[in-house]
Parts: structure tokens; sequence; C-alpha cells
């Protein structure tokens, strides 16, 4: 008898013991998210976190290539403001920050949502055929390599009689001399050449949210007498304000680093600063000998002020589009 409850004692106790074959599989399975991040994780860390924090360094220093190599500037005595003083204190610090918002406003609101908005909204109410094949082809300046792309526009722009558009449109209106348009009116097709290309992005995301939309709401709305407008107003617009939020803040930011287009189309110029915005300025700062030596310190404090721009403009769009009520779960999963 004492024999039978020795034995039952031990089995009690080794069955108070926790399995090991369940903890390493609530192991492995709390890991395993973990494992399918960590490619993405390093990537993320080598060439985005690290960078970033080397940048933000960067610019509290004055290295250059004379001092490449010399000067300590990951230690903090060799870290000043001087390079923020510089920018605020240059003559030219007006007009670089008056071309960036030309250059994102106009851009954002005809174009990049404008745009994209009015084209995803005709092709979504048409011919399911002949709108996909519209927006194909809309699609093609974003395809098109940007040295091929600007190459056509300059062919566009250039001289008479070279010039496709002083040859044969300006020309026979008797308008204008046949002058190198770039040079005339280059903010004009600046704005064009980017629009073209960003409100492809925009007309993607509001043709696929506008498709999504459930039919019913818009049979029940033709049902109670709205016209199409009121349809676009009342129901099409609040049911894809998620991808406006999206698309407005990812192109302001794409559109506040972006230079890269200015940059083969005319550089800055023609005139001084004329068409120079924040991130080419930076470029032009850091990696090119037009100002003397590459300044990457320099360089490097521009494009911290237009980090911190670019979050400030995130906030206010989530504050405008009320991202809070955005997130919110459905009333109907609450009850």
């Amino acid at each position: 008898m004492s024999n039978n409850f020795q034995l039952e004692r031990e089995r009690s106790s080794l069955s108070s013991f926790p399995d090991t074959k369940s903890l390493f599989s609530k192991l492995k399975s709390s890991l395993l998210p973990y494992t399918f991040l960590t490619p993405t994780l390093v990537v993320v860390t080598l060439f985005f976190f690290i960078p970033l924090v080397m940048v933000f360094i960067l610019s509290f220093t004055n290295l250059d290539m004379t001092n490449f190599g010399i000067l300590k500037w990951w230690q903090p005595a060799n870290w000043t403001l001087d390079n923020y003083v510089k920018i605020f204190t240059n003559r030219f610090f007006p007009r670089i920050l008056n071309n960036t918002l030309i250059y994102v406003s106009m851009t954002l609101i005809f174009f990049n949502v404008g745009m994209a908005l009015v084209i995803a909204l005709i092709t979504t109410n048409i011919n399911r055929r002949v709108g996909f094949a519209f927006r194909l082809i809309w699609l093609m300046c974003r395809l098109t390599p940007v040295v091929v792309y600007i190459m056509m526009w300059k062919a566009l722009a250039g001289p008479a009689p070279m010039g496709v558009i002083n040859k044969h449109i300006l020309g026979p209106l008797g308008i204008g001399t046949g002058e190198y348009l770039l040079n005339t009116n280059p903010w004009l097709f600046i704005i064009l050449v980017n629009g073209f290309i960003g409100a492809s992005f925009g007309m993607i995301i509001f043709s696929s949210a506008i498709e999504a939309i459930p039919k019913d709401y818009m049979i029940a709305s033709k049902v109670d007498g709205a016209s199409t407008w009121q349809t676009i107003r009342y129901i099409t617009i609040p049911m894809i304000r998620w991808p406006l939020l999206f698309v407005t803040t990812y192109q302001t930011l794409s559109l506040l680093t972006s230079f890269e287009q200015i940059m083969l189309l005319t550089d800055g110029g023609p005139g001084l600063y004329e068409t120079e915005v924040w991130s080419l300025t930076a470029y032009h700062r850091a990696f090119t000998s037009y100002f003397g030596n590459t300044q990457w310190g320099y360089g490097s404090a521009w494009a911290v002020i237009l980090v911190i721009i670019g979050i400030v403009m995130a906030i206010v769009y989530l504050r405008v589009f009320k991202f809070d009520e955005l997130i919110q779960e459905p009333k109907i999963d609450q009850l």
C-alpha cells in the first residue's frame, strides 16, 4: 500500500514539471515571426537607420574632401551648429525655400493627387477595357528610364526649328520667337515632367480603391436620385479617405526628396537658383564640386532639415484627414 502511494506521488511530481516539448513549441512559435523579420530588419538597419544616424551626426561637423580621414567627425568635440547657422543666413535660402514650396504644392495639387483622382474617376466610369488601356498608356512615362524621359521633354521644348512645340504648335499660331522654352518657362516644364510621372502612381491607387467600393452604395445613390457629382462627393470621396491620405503623404515626401528630373532638366537654372529646390541643393553641396570642395557636413545639414519638414508635413496630414477616426473599428463590431 505504501509502495503504491509512493509511486502515485512520484507520478504527480513528474506531471508538475512542464512538458519540454510544449515549451519548445511555444518558444518556436513566438520566435518564428522574428525569424522572418530578421532579413528585413538587417537591411533596414544597415541601409536606413545607420546612414540616418550618420547623416544627423555629420550635419554638426564641417567634414569635406579636404579634411576627410583627418577630422574625427564622430567625436562630440567636433560638433557645432555652424552648418545650420550658415543655412538660415544664406542669402539664397528664401528663394530655395520658395522654389520647394512651389514645386511640391503645384505638382501635388494639379497632378500627383488632383489629376490622379480625375483620371481614376473617369477611367472607372467608362468601359472597363478602355479605362484599363488608358491607365496603361499613362504608365509609360513612369516606366520610361528617367534620362530618356527627360531627353524627350528637352526635344519638345527645344528652340525652333528643332523643338517640337515651337515648330508644330507655337510657330503656326504665331506665338513666341522660337526660343528655348526651358529658358523662358522652366517651372511649367518641371511641374509637367514630374506631374505626369506622379499622377500615374495615384491613378493606380485611386482606381483600385474606387473599384473596391461596394456597388450597392452606387446603386442606392442612383435610386435616391443623386447626380454623378453628388455620388462622387458624398460616397466615392469619403470611401477612399485612406488612399487619399496615403497618396498625399507619400507623394509629398517623394516630391520633397526628389530632384533627379530637375537636375537633368535644368540643374537648378537657367538663372541663379531659379529652379533650385531643397533636395537638389543638399545634393549639390554634398556631392558636386560646383561650390568648391564637396561639403558632406553642410549637405547633411540641408538633408536633416528636409527630413524634419517631411515629418511635420506627415503629422499635419494625419490631423487633416482625421487619422484617429480612420483607424476606429466599425461601430457595428463594437455592439
